[in-house]
């Protein structure tokens, strides 16, 4: 667990074997990198702050287990510490008794709303759910005929309308069919617009009203898509996002890059909007079940391979 942090604190600490109990005087010498591990996995500076006053209140006069050295007793709390802020559990997609379960996928051009919508119905066909998808992105070129194809692969019907057509209408008419058809989920991939352009917010306001209009219900999740290279910018999207619209769960994609994933933390933090999925790659089984655990402890691990000390 934080093997390279544990092993930078046990190098602070070593002169301290057989104590055991951290002295406010032994934890600080430990707090300097614990901050810099968090910085460089990109977690918010504010948030960074926050999380490294936490652990040290935690830490100062703590009992060192018999098991752990003093640097493994601070990395525990940092672990504890990093799950609690990332909602301490799995956090399952909402399911409606009466189907369907309208989901609408939101977020930034380029972020991989297409993809994910199709990678997200073929996990849950895989869970014995039907699933249609709903291309209700009119304005990038060849966006439906992307879809489609991912429908074809993954085992979904896709419903579509023409480029520029409302696409509000479409996502109503595709509401209207999964109802007929007693379809489980249906997930809706619109166009990707910036969380600063207000016109294109109130378009997907108007989407949100036309669901809400036909099912009072729905949409039972509205989820962000965030391309976890965005870094720091990724929580002024997700404010805007979930101001306009109130945002439901996260996904968070394109972690199998250079990304680090620290900015999920502050988005947890400052919104309490919980991840819901990760995206680890291009196959259509690399959308995978948040678990803020293992995130936890890869956010420090992944990033200790490059790190200079």
């Amino acid at each position: 667990m934080f093997d390279s942090l544990s092993d930078r604190l046990g190098e602070i600490f070593k002169s301290l074997s057989g104590r055991g109990r951290l002295t406010r005087e032994e934890v600080e010498l430990g707090m300097r990198e614990v901050r810099l591990a968090l910085l460089e996995a990109d977690v918010n500076f504010k948030v960074a702050r926050a999380l490294v006053d936490r652990i040290r209140e935690r830490a100062v006069g703590a009992d060192v287990l018999e098991s752990l050295t003093p640097g493994q007793q601070i990395v525990k709390i940092v672990n504890e510490e990093l799950v609690t802020t990332l909602g301490g559990e799995q956090r399952k997609l909402h399911y409606q008794p009466q189907p369907p379960t309208v989901v609408m996928l939101i977020g930034l051009q380029g972020s991989g709303k297409t993809t994910t919508c199709a990678k997200l119905g073929w996990r849950l066909r895989q869970d014995g759910c039907s699933v249609t998808l709903a291309a209700a992105d009119t304005f990038r070129a060849a966006a439906i005929e992307q879809l489609k194809i991912w429908g074809q692969r993954v085992g979904c019907e896709v419903i579509a309308g023409q480029y520029g057509a409302d696409s509000a209408a479409i996502a109503y008419d595709a509401l209207e069919a999964a109802i007929n058809r007693k379809v489980d989920y249906l997930i809706i991939d619109t166009a990707g617009r910036l969380h600063t352009k207000k016109n294109l917010m109130e378009e997907m306001k108007k989407m949100h009203r036309s669901l809400h209009k036909k099912v009072p219900t729905a949409p039972h999740e509205v989820l962000l898509v965030l391309d976890s290279t965005t870094g720091t910018n990724a929580l002024n999207q997700a404010r805007e996002f979930h101001h306009a619209l109130g945002v439901t769960g996260l996904i968070v994609t394109k972690l199998d890059g250079t990304a680090k994933g620290g900015i999920v933390v502050a988005i947890a933090r400052e919104l309490k909007i919980p991840v819901k999925f990760i995206g680890l790659g291009e196959r259509v089984d690399d959308l995978q079940p948040f678990d803020p655990k293992g995130f936890a402890e890869a956010l420090f691990t992944e990033n200790a391979e490059t790190r200079e000390v």
